[in-house]
């Protein structure tokens, strides 16, 4: 293939920019572990919004949204995104109490109330989900840096994977969250200018539309229940992500961690239009577009790269790679925050290190974590079977002994720890059920999410009723 000079260029330049911002902040602004894992707690509203948004906006959101448009959902693939720009508001009621714990993971906050086994269960799932999450995310920046140079995979996935390891290593937690504003700038303003140039030069907005059959251009052509389908599966996984949590975590008081939770739905919405636009306009067009896939897996950078200049060919590469990149760094650090502070330290080991050792050790972990994620991305898995399944066993499970324990002061110890029990395994039932979709309308994660919180209603109502005490309460101020 040709190799694209000026799409390189520009993406190099985001790459060594994301070294950069690593590095410096690394060496500046990381006095202890509070500092690295949670950047302090001292995050203000754009830092804590744009970083929940970036996290949100992955290749799935970007390069697949695009493909979801070009193939059977038509315009209705706006929802992939809307749906999560949605779940995010009821987040708003959840925030400032997830704020108020003032613990470091969501195993954390669960062992506080259900006890350490009901910890370390709930680490083992996050951390097993947050694997398979950071692969698929340095698999799909590996296959841009591919299509842009040209050279084998496995390279461009160890090139991706590095650049992830070195600024996430470094930096920590603020380096993340400095990333992730960059990167949504980048993916939101790139978007935003590369789309009307693209439908601009594929004849108008009406021309596409005149090629396209009717009911490409129906908002619900995929059905309603899938659409509230997926609106429910966005408040599971959000509400029971680590990612996510870890972001409200580092707001510098609960009403940033609020307005956050607001500011971010309509940030997420807004990133709903532009990949869907441009899928429509590949299928419209895809007789004129060399090199376009057959079910449209490339179909955002294929229009792109047919109707564009060279520079926003590269502003669009940077947003895909920034997509993907501000989701594999967010998991990454939870990933290595949880192994050492839920796993390690939970579980008995030298309680007597100091800040510096705490943050080496992590980040050793960041690079053993990271390197394990490389390596699964080789394997050539499917991006959407690991994340169909990274969704569902860190959230079903975990839900209601999260979710709930933080509203409902007179749960019991076995609420908890038998509704973690019994959303994991509804999960694992009704994916074999489904294979990963929509059974009886209902997806996985949400059915397990389902089975969790039933589990823990029905066992906390008993053991009330057998005189059982409440367990200990989630926040260390009550």
């Amino acid at each position: 293939m040709q190799l694209q000079i000026v799409p390189l260029i520009i993406v190099g330049a985001y790459l060594i920019g994301m070294l950069i911002v690593g590095f410096v902040v690394g060496r500046l602004n990381i006095k202890d572990s509070q500092d690295y894992m949670l950047a302090g707690r001292r995050m203000g509203l754009f830092m804590v919004a744009f970083s929940l948004s970036a996290n949100n906006i992955g290749g799935g959101s970007t390069t697949g949204l695009a493909q979801k448009a070009f193939g059977d959902w038509g315009m209705s693939a706006i929802w992939y995104v809307l749906a999560a720009s949605i779940a995010m508001i009821p987040l708003a009621y959840f925030a400032p109490k997830i704020r108020k714990t003032m613990a470091v993971t969501i195993p954390e906050v669960v062992g506080r109330r259900f006890g350490r086994g009901a910890s370390t269960f709930t680490a083992v799932l996050s951390i097993l989900s947050l694997f398979c999450l950071t692969s698929s995310q340095i698999a799909a920046s590996g296959t841009v840096v591919a299509t842009l140079t040209g050279i084998p995979l496995n390279v461009s996935l160890v090139i991706a994977g590095l650049v992830i390891i070195l600024y996430t290593t470094f930096g920590g937690m603020i380096a993340d969250q400095i990333s992730d504003l960059v990167q949504f700038v980048i993916i939101l303003v790139g978007l935003a200018i590369a789309t009307p140039i693209v439908i601009n030069s594929c004849g108008g907005w009406a021309a596409i539309s005149a090629a396209l059959p009717g009911e490409q251009l129906s908002i619900s052509k995929i059905g309603w229940m899938p659409i509230i389908g997926y609106i429910f599966n966005y408040f599971c996984t959000f509400l029971a992500g680590p990612e996510m949590v870890s972001r409200f975590e580092t707001a510098k008081d609960e009403r940033t961690a609020r307005n956050a939770a607001w500011l971010s739905a309509i940030l997420m919405a807004a990133m709903s239009v532009f990949p869907t636009l441009l899928g429509l306009a590949a299928l419209a067009l895809k007789d004129n577009i060399p090199g376009i896939a057959e079910n449209g897996s490339n179909a955002m950078m294929a229009v792109t790269s047919a109707y564009a200049p060279e520079a926003i060919v590269g502003i669009i590469s940077a947003a895909i790679i920034c997509a993907t990149m501000s989701s594999a760094d967010s998991n990454l650090l939870c990933m290595s925050t949880m192994v050492i502070n839920d796993l390690y330290l939970g579980l008995g080991g030298k309680r007597n290190l100091g800040e510096a050792q705490i943050v080496r050790i992590t980040r050793l972990c960041n690079v053993g974590a990271a390197v394990i994620a490389m390596l699964i991305s080789m394997l050539n898995v499917p991006i959407a079977t690991m994340n169909t399944f990274a969704f569902g066993i860190r959230c079903a499970g975990p839900f209601a002994a999260y979710g709930l324990g933080l509203v409902i002061p007179k749960a019991t110890k076995p609420a908890g720890v038998i509704s973690l029990v019994a959303g994991t395994a509804g999960f694992c039932f009704w994916q074999y059920l489904s294979g990963g979709g929509f059974y009886l309308g209902i997806l996985p994660v949400v059915f397990g999410c389902a089975v969790s919180v039933a589990a823990f209603f029905a066992v906390n109502a008993i053991t009330r009723s057998m005189g059982m005490e409440p367990a200990p309460s989630a926040y260390l101020d009550e």
